[in-house]
């Protein structure tokens, strides 16, 4: 494809030769001739002057680059597009597979695909466009909108909604039972019944084997927008907003609220019946056991403003140095007191 037929696809400003032709998109150390890179990082501007790329996405103020570029007010979101450009597409044939196993009173749209051994319940419905890979399970009464990308072994339990162009990566299980049992005389457990409703909006994104818990009542919601990453647990009853970022192995627990906007880092833990407001960003391995206002940073356990949580850690490396100058001065100010005591003075 040459470069000006991709500056044009992408809005981008070009400065720079537009007829050469770029084969592949690849990264700013791996580029060579014929590839298109990006740039969007201050620390790897040495890579960028020593690039052996044909041409370069940058930012509209960055410096020059010894190639062609492509200058862009959003580069890492002009890089994104660029990989869409050369990605390869699998292709798709509209249909049912013939060893799909689909009830007589399910609704799939004629131009909806379903992958062989992929089950759909009774009363079930799948929108235009949808892809449903193999061995997938969609229960009864659920809905899944239109193009819908629904990864293989992914389990949409039954009644569970899913909105437009959603994406469930493999193993996702979508409307499993939530975590409730109430403790009897003699101390055993006895389930509660999880019959509440799951909700995912639309232009969510669930990761591979990540899960979203239905509650006892009500319903789990996951907001317009939202990016679950793999490995994360959402309790029952939990409602997160819009838009926001979840990276891997994040766990939250049941009934708390999740603003619009939030991103919390790998491995954070929320706990139960919290609100975490609009905007907050939660470092890795934060655990939360409060509520935290909107748009603040947190990090730690318990967790804490980040930047008092810096300086703890700060510290909290050098406990082992206080503890012996402690010690020292300790053993110190006791052989002063004995001195004057044998002194006598008081």
């Amino acid at each position: 494809m040459k470069l000006k037929e991709i500056a044009s696809r992408l809005q981008c400003r070009l400065d720079g030769d537009g007829e050469i032709e770029i084969q592949r998109v690849a990264g700013i150390e791996q580029a060579g001739p014929g590839d298109l890179t990006f740039f969007a990082n201050p620390r790897y501007g040495a890579l960028l002057r020593a690039t052996k790329a044909s041409a370069v996405i940058l930012g509209e103020r960055d410096a020059g680059a010894p190639c062609a570029m492509l200058r862009s007010p959003l580069p890492y979101l002009s890089f994104a597009h660029a990989v869409e450009l050369f990605s390869p597409r699998t292709p798709v044939v509209p249909g049912v597979h013939r060893l799909a196993d689909v009830a007589a009173t399910a609704s799939i749209a004629a131009d909806a695909s379903i992958g062989p051994f992929v089950s759909i319940g009774d009363g079930a419905r799948i929108g235009s466009r949808t892809i449903v890979f193999p061995h997938a399970s969609i229960g009864a009464g659920a809905r899944v909108g239109d193009d819908c990308v629904i990864h293989a072994r992914v389990s949409i339990r039954e009644r569970v909604v899913v909105g437009d162009r959603v994406v469930l990566q493999d193993g996702a299980v979508i409307g499993s039972d939530g975590f409730g049992f109430a403790r009897r005389a003699d101390g055993s457990h006895h389930k509660i019944p999880q019959a509440g409703g799951v909700v995912i909006e639309d232009d969510v994104e669930i990761g591979a084997n990540s899960a979203v818990d239905r509650p006892a009542i009500g319903e789990t919601r996951i907001g317009a927008g939202t990016k679950i990453d793999n490995l994360v647990q959402i309790a029952h009853g939990v409602h997160i907003g819009r838009h926001a970022l979840l990276a891997a192995q994040v766990g939250i627990a049941g009934s708390t609220t999740i603003g619009d906007g939030v991103t919390l880092a790998g491995q954070v833990g929320v706990a139960g019946h919290l609100t975490i407001g609009d905007g907050v960003v939660a470092t890795a391995q934060t655990g939360i056991p409060n509520s935290v206002d909107a748009g603040a940073l947190v990090s730690g356990y318990p967790a804490i403003d980040n930047r008092d949580w810096l300086k703890a850690s700060a510290v909290f490396r050098r406990l082992p140095e206080l503890k012996k100058l402690l010690t020292e001065l300790q053993k110190r100010l006791h052989e002063l007191e004995t001195q004057a005591s044998r002194n006598g003075v008081r």
